[in-house]
Parts: structure tokens; sequence; C-alpha cells
């Protein structure tokens, strides 16, 4: 949602030549979050001119009428709000059986118990550390401290689970959330994409300042 959509091909060929490694989709319907943004066909019209894996973020309601649409739309990973999944586990096999990877996202004041029979399921959790639904939002209180349980859930478990995190991914926050645990970070306008700095400058600041971890 932070890229331009007037020269999105323009932004994708710098996100490529500055090395990122997904493609992060922010899919909302207007029901689960007060935003739209986009859909399916999107998607279609990016994989024609990049082979990135796409990360896929639906902030919907009932996902389960769309998952096969987006995974045939390219989507390689897909995200669920556990918010909005009914029956969570056979939302989470269909995500499988179409073909992508599953993922949960939590919001922020949902409880990391919400996981507790579904983790040995995912490939990733999607931890939002702001409201979903808009871009430039301040991180919530309690995020870092949130993302660092979530580390020592997924040790405890012993499973294989990646932490991505989402909102408010800044130059001084990603360190930090860095340090906490997480293992992808969703950027955007307060890092990659803030105005006035360029794509390819806002990786190069970026993957500097997690170098000094």
């Amino acid at each position: 949602m932070c890229a331009n959509f007037c020269s999105l091909e323009e932004d994708i060929r710098q996100l490529e030549e500055a090395g990122i490694d997904y493609l992060h989709f922010d899919i909302m319907d207007g029901h689960f979050v007060p935003n739209f943004t986009m859909g399916p066909d999107i998607l279609r019209m990016v994989r024609r001119i990049t082979s990135l894996p796409f990360d896929t973020h639906l902030m919907i309601e009932n996902p389960d009428r769309y998952i096969p649409i987006f995974v045939e739309a390219g989507s390689n990973l897909i995200f669920v709000h556990i918010e909005a999944c009914i029956h969570i586990n056979r939302t989470i096999q269909l995500i499988k059986k179409s073909g992508a990877k599953a993922g949960v996202a939590l919001n922020p004041s949902t409880p990391l118990c919400r996981l507790d029979y579904v983790l040995e399921d995912v490939s990733a959790v999607l931890l939002m550390t702001v409201n979903p639904g808009f871009a430039g939002q301040k991180l919530v209180s309690g995020a870092i401290s949130k993302i660092e349980n979530m580390k020592r859930m997924i040790e405890d478990r012993k499973v294989k689970v990646d932490i991505e995190v989402d909102g408010n991914v800044s130059f001084a926050n990603a360190p930090l959330m860095a340090k906490a645990g997480a293992d992808i970070l969703v950027c955007g306008t307060s890092s990659i994409f803030k105005p006035g700095l360029g794509i390819k400058e806002g990786v190069k600041k970026l993957t500097l300042t997690l170098s000094r971890l």
C-alpha cells in the first residue's frame, strides 16, 4: 500500500535492485479494516514483471472465499487474520491445499495464546505493531515485548516459524524489532518508502542500520 501506483513497475525495479527479499501486498476490503487497497488483478499484473516472492496479507472478512484466487494470482505466502476466521485450522489447510505457505496475523491487542493450537501448522506469524488499515501510524505500546514473547514461544515449542512484523518499521524501531526476534520486517513510509528519500537509499540506510546489531 506504500508504493506509488502511478509508477509501480519502476518502484518494483528499484526494490529488486536494492536486494529486498519479498513483496508484501496489503489486501483490504473496507469491512475488516476501514480502508480499501487492491484486488488479485494487481498481483497478476505484478507477477508478470517480477519473480520476487509475494507475501500477501489478507485484511478481509471471510478470507476462505478468496484464498484460491490470490494463490492463483501469484501469492507464495498468505496471511489471514485469526480474528477474521471462525475455523482457523480449516483456513490454514485451505491455504496449503491451494499451493501457498500459510501464515497467521494478529492485531496488536490479540494475545499470543490464540496461536496455541495452530503454531505448528504455519510457516510464519505476522504481528501487527499498529492497528491495521493505514500507513504512517505510531508504534503501539507493548509491541517490542510482544515480539520477544513470540520468539520465546517459538523456541519453547521447538518449531520453525518466522516472525514477521508490520507497522511503523522505522529506522529507529527496526533494530529493536530485529533484536527482539523479528525475522521479516514489512517496511513502509517510515523507512524505505519515506517521502523524499528514495527507495534504494531507504533500503541502503535500513540495511546499514540493521548491520550494526
